[in-house]
């Protein structure tokens, strides 16, 4: 006789086992269906991405016990933008009282802690295939082949950019500063690693789908000096210490989340440009209000109740929305090269690095607070 759950995720990336770890708490059985690969396959390329995360995505890790320690988890303590033609604008954990504006976290090991807590809970099953259950939460990301299973209209509208990531050592310490610049149509992003005085950064490259194929095929030497010829000496003299990798960006959106019996999360609902490194914060503020709305439901109301999962849906539609609209925004206007646009966005820069209460409450968004 197979056996029923309470719930399935389909997924078992970093925001589908987040929301397991979260349901199993409320005692709920939860089948999470997990990938398998096979005995003969090449062991994967390693993973160059880095996240960033606020203060709400750490605190909700923490109390799940799966917050990866130092040097995996690096805090910025200060963030610097630079534009075309001498506009920037600094920000710093200090300014908002806070001990860190992000912490940059090691994918693997992040996946590492998350792969343990699972594999220790005894309310959370791993299984191959889509088990039966009173609610199905579709965790795959956004090349989710289950959307299309319960109707979901999938809307995307594609950059012409791809990102670019790396690894990179430098001979001098970050000490915790991330750097950001836009640059002629190119966003480039540091990101500090490997602990408060390492020297690791990594890089996310926003540029054209050419320019990111032409990128990849460079020597190490000829890479970085391209590199170095948009950040300079900001942040020291650059060497390559892995291999690169590329996605095509996008902002991508669900028409609607939920159904009798179903919900989005994460990427299988929504993506963003990376340029403001909220992607995985909004996945896992998806399985945190998901799994307290399911915790708060009435006692006779289902799991998959449709009216119940719309609680959810309004509550997280919004801040999403305004995120891909604050995003898409930036893109457009930093991905332009035109010198009048050039002029107008550096002038907007210096006119907000002079407003201390605007920055403050940019911070405290980025932040999480």
């Amino acid at each position: 006789m197979s056996k029923t759950f309470d719930v399935c995720i389909r997924g078992d990336g970093v925001v589908g086992r987040t929301l397991a770890l979260l349901l199993a708490r409320e005692r709920l059985r939860v089948a999470l269906v997990s990938r398998t690969q096979p005995a003969t396959a090449a062991p994967p390329a390693p993973d160059v991405r880095a996240y960033a995360l606020n203060s709400a995505s750490r605190s909700l890790l923490e109390t799940l016990r799966v917050w990866p320690e130092a040097p995996f988890a690096t805090p910025v303590k200060e963030m610097q933008v630079w534009g075309d033609d001498g506009g920037q604008i600094d920000f710093t954990a200090n300014s908002v009282g806070q001990e860190a504006l992000a912490w940059i976290v090691d994918v693997p090991a992040l996946e590492q802690q998350l792969i343990q807590a699972v594999r220790y809970q005894p309310q959370i099953e791993l299984v191959a295939a889509p088990a039966k259950a009173a609610l199905t939460v579709v965790c795959e990301g956004k090349k989710s082949t289950s959307r299309d299973e319960f109707g979901v209209q999938w809307t995307v509208k594609p950059y012409p950019q791809k990102a670019v990531a790396a690894r990179l050592d430098s001979d001098l310490p970050h000490m915790g500063v991330a750097r950001q610049w836009f640059a002629n149509g190119d966003i480039v992003a540091l990101l500090p690693m490997a602990g408060e005085a390492g020297n690791s950064v990594a890089l996310v490259w926003s540029v054209s789908v050419e320019r990111a194929e032409a990128l990849e095929k460079l020597s190490a030497e000829a890479f970085c000096a391209a590199l170095q010829a948009i950040c300079g000496l900001e942040a020291g003299n650059l060497q390559l210490s892995s291999e690169r990798a590329s996605w095509p960006l996008a902002l991508s959106n669900a028409d609607h989340w939920v159904g009798t019996g179903w919900a989005l999360a994460g990427d299988a609902a929504h993506t963003v440009h990376p340029l403001s490194g909220q992607g995985l914060n909004l996945g896992l503020a998806d399985a945190e209000c998901l799994a307290g709305v399911l915790a708060q439901r009435e006692y006779w109301r289902a799991l998959g109740d449709e009216k119940l999962l719309r609680r959810y849906e309004r509550a997280r539609k919004a801040d999403v929305a305004a995120m891909g609209a604050v995003t898409d925004g930036l893109h457009g206007l930093f991905a332009q090269t035109d010198d009048r646009w050039q002029m107008l966005r550096n002038w907007g820069m210096k006119g907000f690095a002079r407003s201390s209460l605007l920055k403050r409450w940019v911070a405290r968004q980025a932040a999480g607070l």
